[in-house]
């Protein structure tokens, strides 16, 4: 049945304490993403009882509500209401916190996930398109040197090259500063002639700015330099801007800030944010090398856990950056697929079993989703976390497939969600046995998650019939003594 997402959007703004206490707002593939400024004011059981809302998730001033695949739909019905800053009651003045590392932490975490959410259909557009390229390919359809082969490679790539541009424009919105300055400063990073110095310097050429060494570093498919680059340069535009004289803005005050943060990033951020990522990228694929395909099953049991928080974005630099390196990605995508698909099954299972039609229905729409085009969250919320004894269903089948994903070493080509549609990214052509795993994953995911629900049983939701007119309705007073005379 369709939502009244006009409706949703009202009630959403409403328990969020109106647009004057909303401070910035986003959405990724199935979650609404708010930051609100007073927490106070936010009433999460009402959120959660709103029709068209699958969960919450509340981390410090982070809000995200969990739609489903119409998200896009309801953030439309949002923006329509209103801006963020706009009408509502008054949020008041917003509450200064004590720094620790806890906040610290959440700050880097919606940062991270801020920034990255919404580059998520471009990764995953450019991802397909390589996809697209290497089965016609490997199907003979161009030649070899084919120049549309060629296109669609680069068509592909366009996502991944230009990386930083995306994530420092991103980057710029979540962070509050100008958007033209962080694109131009980026566009530094992957501008051809400070490719080709880079280069150079990789081969022992001293390169100098300002007598000062430069780093040799490669930006292109990086996350972390332009996103540290446009938080710094938030600060620098501020300091710039209360020194600089106010007739002289138009064109002083843009001057400054490139001269000043682009070396900044150069010299400084960019080296350190790579380092940085190279040593997130090590550390992950560290624990797997040791434990190899008991970390994939770990990985594929933490999965729903790690969707229901939102910390499954924080996996996306690591994995785009190893993609770029290496071609491949073997410990998170892989343990995703059998986790993805657990979840379909787990809901094929309760669509079977529930005598409740409206659930059934969820249900069955949910399992779609997760199978076909590899979105969980709407199994995740609107059957699996709902019903609990299924989620854990799903833990178990994550587990389990994520293992025999290891031991079949499976790897991702590409960073599209893993589902059926999307399962040709762990092709290998160099592996054709790649895809007999990878079918055999996602078939055991679904069995084995199905089973598994029916065994553990859940509590159904009983259904809500609409009140009926009995049959033979009660007569009053007088029709009764009416009837009486009558029959006398």
């Amino acid at each position: 049945m369709a939502k009244n997402y006009a409706a949703t959007a009202k009630s959403i703004i409403a328990a969020l304490g109106g647009f004057n206490n909303i401070e910035a707002l986003t959405h990724c593939m199935t979650r609404l993403r708010f930051v609100v400024k007073d927490q106070n004011q936010v009433d999460a059981a009402a959120l959660k009882t709103i029709d068209g809302v699958m969960g919450v998730v509340h981390n410090q001033r982070q809000c995200q509500v969990i739609i489903g695949n119409n998200v896009a739909l309801a953030y439309a019905e949002v923006l329509k209401l209103g801006q963020p800053g706009g009408s509502g009651p008054a949020a008041g003045p917003e509450k200064k916190s004590k720094i620790t590392l806890k906040r610290i932490g959440a700050g880097i975490l919606d940062a991270l996930i801020g920034t990255m959410s919404p580059l998520i259909p471009a990764i995953i557009g450019g991802s397909m398109v390589k996809l697209l390229a290497m089965i016609l390919d490997m199907a003979g359809v161009f030649g070899k040197g084919s120049y549309t082969l060629a296109i669609l490679n680069v068509m592909g790539d366009g996502a991944f090259f230009f990386l930083p541009i995306m994530v420092a424009a991103s980057a710029a919105v979540k962070f509050k500063t100008n958007l033209s300055l962080a694109i131009a400063i980026a566009g530094v990073l992957v501008h051809p002639a400070f490719i080709d110095l880079m280069a150079k310097a990789a081969q022992g050429q001293p390169v100098e700015f300002a007598y000062i060494p430069v780093t040799a570093v490669k930006y292109t498919y990086t996350v972390i330099p332009a996103l540290c680059m446009t938080w710094i340069l938030s600060y620098i535009e501020k300091g710039i801007d209360r020194i600089t004289p106010a007739v002289t803005k138009n064109f002083l005050k843009p001057m400054l800030i490139v001269l000043v943060a682009t070396p900044i990033a150069i010299i400084i951020i960019g080296p350190l944010g790579i380092w940085i990522g190279s040593g997130i990228s090590a550390v992950v694929y560290t624990v797997h090398s040791y434990l190899g395909w008991l970390s994939v099953a770990i990985m594929g049991a933490l999965w729903p856990l790690l969707v229901m928080t939102g910390m499954h974005r924080v996996f996306t630099p690591t994995i785009i950056q190893t993609i770029a390196e290496t071609g491949r990605e073997g410990m998170v995508m892989p343990s995703e697929i059998g986790s993805n698909l657990s979840l379909g099954g787990s809901s094929l299972a309760v669509a079977f079993r529930t005598k409740n039609r409206e659930l059934r229905q969820t249900a069955l729409a949910a399992a779609a989703s997760a199978i076909i085009a590899g979105i969980s969250e709407p199994a995740l919320y609107g059957v699996a976390v709902r019903l609990k004894r299924p989620l854990v269903a799903c833990l178990i089948s994550g587990f389990i497939c994520g293992a025999v994903a290891g031991v079949g070493g499976l790897a991702s080509h590409s960073m599209a969600a893993p589902g059926l549609f999307t399962s040709v990214q762990f092709f290998d052509p160099a592996h054709p046995m790649s895809v007999v795993w990878v079918v055999g994953v996602m078939i055991l995911a679904v069995v084995v998650s199905f089973i598994t629900t029916l065994l553990l049983g859940f509590e159904d939701i009983p259904q809500s019939e609409p009140a009926q007119a009995p049959a033979n309705p009660p007569r009053t007073e007088s029709e009764v003594n009416a009837l009486k005379g009558h029959a006398s």
